[in-house]
């Protein structure tokens, strides 16, 4: 599994089994993460393929999808070592978010500020390489359920 890339191990017809994702990404950051959605919001990973390519394939490859009834929470996107957590910020979430980011370490600060706000809000695209930056985006996921 080590020098091929996600997409390349695992094409449309091959979906992944759960333990070829961990063992891929090969984080405890992905662990961490996959059990506090399932812990805290009772929400089942729904894996999903994505065709997009976007950012030269980056996104391409099966994901993993959290959701709280029909709104999304985030989509996990596996890569080697670490993963990218693509995580929506709605127009409802925007003020409680623009109060909470600053308290975020300068990585999810930056993130946030540079990414483009659009009629719905904004989508964060977290490379999370370290536990700050785990306990930042699911900080901000907490926004998405909590909002009214």
């Amino acid at each position: 599994m080590e020098n091929n890339t996600w997409s390349e191990l695992f094409d449309k017809e091959n979906e992944p089994q759960v333990q070829q994702i961990q063992e891929y990404v090969n984080t405890p950051l992905w662990d961490e993460q996959t059990a506090h959605m399932q812990q805290i919001y009772n929400s089942k990973p729904a894996l999903s393929y994505s065709s997009c390519a976007m950012d030269k394939g980056f996104w391409k490859g099966w994901n993993v999808k959290y959701k709280k009834g029909c709104k999304s929470l985030c989509t996990l996107y596996p890569k080697q070592g670490y993963f990218m957590a693509l995580v929506p910020v709605g127009k409802k979430e925007m003020i409680e978010a623009d109060l909470l980011v600053p308290l975020c370490g300068e990585y999810t600060q930056n993130l946030y500020n540079s990414s483009k706000t659009g009629a719905t809000g904004k989508s964060l695209a977290f490379e999370v390489t370290d536990k700050d930056i785990l306990h930042d985006m699911q900080k901000i996921i907490a926004l998405r359920v909590t909002s009214k």
